[in-house]
């Protein structure tokens, strides 16, 4: 059984940091294209940044320069460094994982959510 396992979630005021960790098990992540998504009440949910087997990485233009994604394959796990954030970034983030192509085709992977509050 695949589980994400999202944690790092919580208050913060603006221009302050979080650190969102995703917990993955039952599947390895270094084979997997690991991305980070969020969605606000009534929108769609949105890619915020996504890491690829190989590490590339890609980001929305909205954190661009805020947010960092990360993964540790050792650690089975996929970190997303949030800094300076504002209001508009609280919303649920979600932890996804999907089966790299270069490794086959494979069924996408949802974490619970951790919510961020961004507010003073």
């Amino acid at each position: 059984q695949v589980q994400l396992a999202e944690s790092g979630g919580g208050l913060v005021q603006p221009g302050g940091s979080l650190r969102l960790s995703c917990a993955a098990s039952g599947i390895i992540v270094r084979y997997y294209v690991m991305g980070w998504y969020r969605q606000a009440p009534g929108k769609q949910r949105e890619l915020v940044a996504v890491s690829d087997s190989e590490g590339s990485t890609n980001y929305a233009e909205f954190v661009k320069g805020r947010f960092t994604i990360s993964r540790d394959n050792a650690k089975n796990t996929v970190y997303l460094q949030m800094n300076s954030l504002k209001p508009e970034d609280t919303t649920v983030y979600y932890c996804n994982a999907v089966l790299d192509r270069r490794y086959g085709v494979g069924l996408n992977y949802w974490g619970q959510g951790t919510q961020v509050t961004v507010s003073s």
